[in-house]
């Protein structure tokens, strides 16, 4: 891979990712690839005690009550349906914001045709959500969850998560954050935040390979009330032909993403290396502050989301007037050597939300590892395109 690429597409994936990832992954096949739970053997054992580090590690990073109520899953996507299905019945009623991605809205979409009310409360036209609105529509109906998008993969917009959970609790509902955009770049504690079930992904901020993810379930979730998506072996209770009850094999049947999680605890030492997620998220959106300052000034280009840089993640979406986005993302590419996403970002509902819908936006999204010299160069090759150059 060409190291000279300006690589802004981290809110898809973080690259590169550091050494040390990589590294762990070989050598947990060369040296310790047993089954973890499995077996006995010295290989088994040493891949067990490896899992419940960085189960220990994701715990401690984010607040957990307990490691073993951290359930490892294939992404983020899987961790939020494993909470929706495994907690949502017919005749339920759930909210969630109108900045959710697809993650989030599709099994909704799906529950709903199952008899489970669905019910969007709005955000403004930077992706903040009205926190007066959303208490009416908590309010409105026994409310069993609310589901919410704790930062933005089209604007980079922060919810106030800590104000809409003390609304979500005191009409008795469970609290679903989903942080796929902003594990790693903003610090998170579920306890102090309120948050009862947490979907994180591995593969973004956490700077761990992809395939890697999970749900953590806070104290106020009965995980015997929760359905598992997926049932069979686990390693553990192998004389029973129903699902354990005993936490996390409840929901994490048949052979867990080992090598994976072994490359997630070396992304976890990376980034606390780095400083943890206050440091480098001070550092990304320093970088996008470059990012939204210099194009501003740009005749033609129109930002989207909110220009106080307290209230957002790294992630900075525009158009330019007289371009199709898919333009401004190929020329990039391919004369400037700058990636990039464009188009919707599996998030219609948020485009929807900023007025974007259905072009969508030319999104870029720095990570640890850019340099403001590499954002000036990509200011200067979107103004060279607005220009018409």
């Amino acid at each position: 891979m060409n190291r000279d690429l300006i690589y802004l597409d981290n809110a898809a994936t973080s690259w590169p990712k550091p050494e040390a990832v990589g590294r762990a992954m070989v050598a947990c096949l060369e040296d310790e690839a047993g089954n973890p739970g499995r077996s006995g053997h010295r290989l088994s054992l040493a891949a067990s005690r490896r899992v419940y580090a960085v189960r220990e590690a994701v715990a401690q990073l984010f607040g957990a009550p307990d490691p073993l109520r951290v359930i490892f899953t294939h992404n983020a996507t899987f961790a939020v349906n494993l909470a929706l299905g495994g907690l949502l019945s017919p005749g339920d009623r759930v909210v969630c914001t109108g900045m959710e991605h697809n993650a989030v809205m599709r099994p909704l979409r799906d529950l709903e045709e199952l008899g489970v009310e669905v019910v969007v409360a709005p955000c403004d036209a930077t992706g903040r959500l009205d926190l007066e609105a959303f208490a009416r529509v908590v309010a409105a109906g026994p409310t069993r969850m609310v589901a919410l998008n704790h930062a933005s993969n089209v604007t980079g917009t922060l919810c106030p998560v800590a104000e809409a959970a003390e609304l979500a609790h005191r009409a008795g509902a469970l609290v679903l954050v989903d942080a796929a955009q902003s594990a790693g770049s903003v610090p998170i504690d579920m306890a102090a935040m309120g948050i009862d079930l947490l979907a994180f992904t591995g593969h973004k901020g956490l700077l761990g390979p992809t395939g890697t993810g999970g749900l953590i379930l806070g104290e106020r979730v009965n995980a015997a009330e929760m359905r598992p998506l997926v049932q069979g072996g686990t390693g553990s209770r192998s004389a029973m032909e129903r699902q354990p009850p005993d936490l996390p094999d409840r929901f994490e049947a048949g052979t867990i993403n080992f090598v994976g999680i072994a490359g997630l605890g070396a992304g976890l030492e990376a980034l606390a290396d780095l400083g943890g997620p206050e440091a480098v998220g001070r550092w990304e959106r320093e970088l996008a502050r470059q990012l939204w300052e210099g194009l501003s000034a740009i005749p033609g280009v129109r930002l989207f989301g909110t220009a106080d840089f307290s209230q957002r993640v790294a992630v900075v979406s525009f158009t330019v007037e007289g371009r199709t986005v898919s333009e401004v993302g190929g020329r990039l590419d391919d004369e400037f050597g700058i990636l990039t996403r464009v188009g919707l970002h599996c998030a219609p509902a948020a485009h929807r939300t900023i007025g974007t819908f259905p072009t969508g936006t030319v999104r870029l999204s720095p990570g640890p590892f850019n340099t403001p010299e590499q954002i000036e160069r990509t200011i200067a090759a979107v103004r060279r395109i607005a220009e018409g150059a």
